[in-house]
């Protein structure tokens, strides 16, 4: 199977550079929403008709070099295309962000450490930065379109990039884990061998309970400081979430390694059921980012040769593994505590979750198997 993931690499343009490249941002941002208002204008999705309505103004207008123009429509066409497919009403969209998006081999090359691209002004060559994505470097991973970007003053590279992997066999699954995610425990397991991991949540639901105090205090100002402070602190928290996520899915997935089945809730209304929780407690169990963490996990087991599903997680936390009974009442959400009404088995309510996902991963390979 194909496993695609984003590497994002700092450039480092020296002062002249930085200029060229802004410069291009600007005209690329400019031929953006000119063929944004021609596509508006005419509901038209179809490249080589943009490229008649729009390739000579692209050219002449904002001085953008063929490929350049390519993109360009390519782009807007994209962005068109995926407010379709999310049901979005037609309006035109607007693009304003300094972003460049970049064809390899084309727009853009990494050669012995320095990143070439084209600019209005011609081809640059910029020091780029690793850290942390040295090992998508080795090995055989083909380079996809990238997104040149600009950001807090900083120069960043996005580049998708897609590797062959050997997808796990069904019937070569040697271990399956049931993989509760949740605001105590960011992750709590439950394996073959009827053994249990929790991944703490306590310092993560303290550090967030801080910048959600933090956050309360500067809107309470309402000063453009205040505002700008605001920013940068849901810049700095999103940031951190990330690391947390990055550190708990490559420990849950070092843990168990090649072969493993890792069964994990679908998450598709999270968000609607997180949001009937009390007021009070609203803030610590929405934001945090569930879907991203999944995501993590699941292209982690995919490149270590494990497999992921997502299930359906409906009862998962009220039936009791032991006799199969289900009710509200055998789960006690204050004291995290599950007891069965019927056979009084007790346990942590998050390992119960854990246990009931085993359950169901072990149904799945018994009827895909079938």
């Amino acid at each position: 199977m194909q496993l695609t993931v984003t590497a994002k690499l700092k450039i480092n343009p020296t002062e002249e550079q930085q200029q060229k490249l802004l410069r291009t941002f600007s005209a690329y941002r400019a031929g953006c929403n000119a063929v944004s208002e021609t596509v508006f204008l005419t509901h038209q999705l179809q490249q080589p008709v943009l490229h008649r309505l729009t390739y000579e103004v692209l050219r002449e207008d904002w001085g953008l070099k063929s490929q350049m123009a390519q993109s360009v429509m390519k782009t807007v066409i994209a962005r068109y295309k995926t407010n379709q497919s999310n049901g979005h009403p037609w309006t035109r969209v607007k693009f304003k962000r300094p972003e460049y998006d970049l064809v390899w081999n084309r727009d853009y090359s990494l050669v012995k450490g320095l990143f070439s691209v084209n600019t209005l002004e011609g081809r640059i060559k910029v020091p780029f930065e690793t850290k942390g994505m040295e090992h998508y470097f080795r090995g055989k991973w083909s380079f996809g379109t990238a997104k040149l970007v600009y950001k807090h003053g900083k120069f960043f590279l996005h580049i998708p990039m897609t590797k062959e992997v050997e997808e796990a066999e069904l019937s070569a699954i040697r271990e399956v884990v049931g993989v509760d995610l949740g605001v105590n425990f960011l992750a709590t397991t439950f394996d073959s061998k009827r053994k249990t991991l929790f991944f703490n949540g306590r310092k993560a639901k303290h550090k967030r309970a801080h910048f959600k105090a933090l956050r309360k205090q500067l809107q309470q100002k309402q000063t453009p400081s205040a505002r700008r402070r605001l920013k940068q602190i849901g810049q700095r928290e999103n940031r951190w979430m990330s690391d947390v996520n990055h550190s708990v899915s490559k420990a849950l997935v070092d843990s168990y390694g090649k072969n493993t089945l890792f069964v994990l809730e679908e998450l598709t209304g999270v968000r609607q059921a997180t949001e009937r929780v009390h007021i009070h407690q609203r803030y610590q169990t929405v934001s945090w980012a569930f879907y991203q963490l999944r995501q993590m996990i699941t292209y982690k087991a995919q490149l270590r040769g494990a497999k992921v599903i997502a299930v359906d997680p409906k009862y998962t936390s009220q039936m009791c593994p032991m006799c199969g009974h289900t009710a509200k009442e055998n789960r006690n959400k204050k004291k995290h505590l599950f007891c069965c009404q019927n056979c009084r088995y007790q346990s942590n309510d998050d390992r119960i979750g854990g246990m009931n996902l085993q359950r169901l991963g072990i149904q799945y390979i018994a009827e895909e198997t079938a």
